[in-house]
């Protein structure tokens, strides 16, 4: 792998890994990041790394549905292997308007997948990295392992399940060298701030509400985002091809729990504010629709076959995240402004 296409790069877990590989001294090659630089694409999430490592980073703005654009990014750098991170990945968003979804995730998953095929001599690996909504919900007992059935239950968990299947079926059907991984819920450095964890800590420290569906007993297993690039480092350099690999955080927590965690930790960190405790902000606010009651991923696949292990614990890495967004106000004034859309705009012009 000398030459590889990270899809969605610009975004949360797609630019951690790309940081994650380009400090990795193994691996020597190049990265192409291609990314249609959406609301959640945020070019200034890898600043510093071109001038890091010279020659060895290129962002492209294109999007993954366009089969020119992404056919004249195969050919122009080479492109030997495939990552792939680019998804509208938000459940909200995806009841409110599927059809976004539908492209990006479905669509452009078809779209890699037929550039990848028509050089299947030359691509070493194309690795789909998915979710684990895919497999609907859980009761309080029991895990999701490679073989539980699919049942998703929101427009973004079904689009999910869709590009899935595409990929296992491009294996099956045109041997293309591929391997998927489902993760848990990520959190860490450089999350659009829609997400729970940031929301709630930017929320608090700003004093406004804390909105928590339902009753905040809705059960997510938490990974820190480090340790599931890490993961898919290994899946893509060890693991078999057309197999799946679970990768999840052990770390289980109701959402009332992960609020109540954040407002403690920035007590502690700032101080309890005059009108008291930031548990005060919290508000619970009425169910989203088809919310799966709980996840839990049994990663054992993975833990035995690569020898993979989490190595931050839910409090250590919280506390990073917490610490990572009071000291990185900059980004965050950017992303709550809307300031680095026009930043890239600038810098990398009109989708391609």
């Amino acid at each position: 792998m000398q030459n590889i296409l990270v899809t969605g790069g610009c975004g949360f877990i797609g630019s951690n890994f790309i940081r994650h590989i380009l400090a990795d001294p193994g691996f020597q090659g190049r990265v192409i990041n291609l990314d249609k630089l959406t609301y959640a694409g945020n070019p200034r999430n890898l600043d510093g790394v071109a001038e890091a490592c010279p020659g060895r980073y290129v962002c492209v703005r294109a999007d993954i549905a366009d089969a020119a654009a992404v056919e004249r990014v195969f050919d122009e750098y080479g492109v030997d292997a495939v990552c792939h991170f680019a998804a509208e990945s938000h459940v909200d968003r995806s009841i409110l308007g599927p059809e976004e979804f539908l492209c990006a995730n479905v669509l452009g998953t078809f779209r890699l997948l037929e550039a990848a095929r028509r050089r299947k001599g030359k691509i070493t690996r194309f690795h789909h990295v998915s979710t684990d909504e895919v497999y609907g919900t859980l009761g309080m007992e029991g895990k999701f392992t490679e073989q539980s059935p699919y049942q998703p239950s929101s427009p973004y968990s079904a689009s999910k399940a869709a590009s899935d299947h595409l990929v296992r079926a491009w294996h099956v059907t045109y041997g293309l060298p591929v391997t998927v991984s489902n993760c848990s819920n990520n959190y860490g450095p450089y999350q659009f701030p829609e997400k729970l964890i940031p929301l709630m800590i930017l929320n608090a420290v700003a004093g406004k509400p804390l909105p928590v569906y339902g009753k905040g007993n809705n059960v997510r297993d938490w990974l820190y985002v480090e340790d599931h690039c890490a993961a898919v480092w290994l899946v893509m350099r060890k693991g078999r091809e057309g197999e799946t690999y679970n990768v999840g955080g052990g770390a289980e927590m109701p959402n009332i729990g992960v609020v109540r965690r954040v407002c403690r930790i920035l007590d502690e960190t700032l101080g309890v504010e005059a009108e008291g405790p930031r548990e005060r902000l919290v508000r619970f606010v009425t169910d989203r629709p088809g919310h799966d009651l709980r996840y839990a991923i049994d990663s054992e696949k993975i833990r035995k076959e690569l020898g993979w292990e989490p190595r931050m614990d839910f409090d250590g890495g919280l506390r990073r995240t917490v610490a990572w967004y009071l000291e990185n106000t900059g980004w965050v004034a950017d992303v709550q402004t809307g300031a680095y859309r026009e930043w890239a705009r600038r810098q990398y012009g009109e989708q391609a």
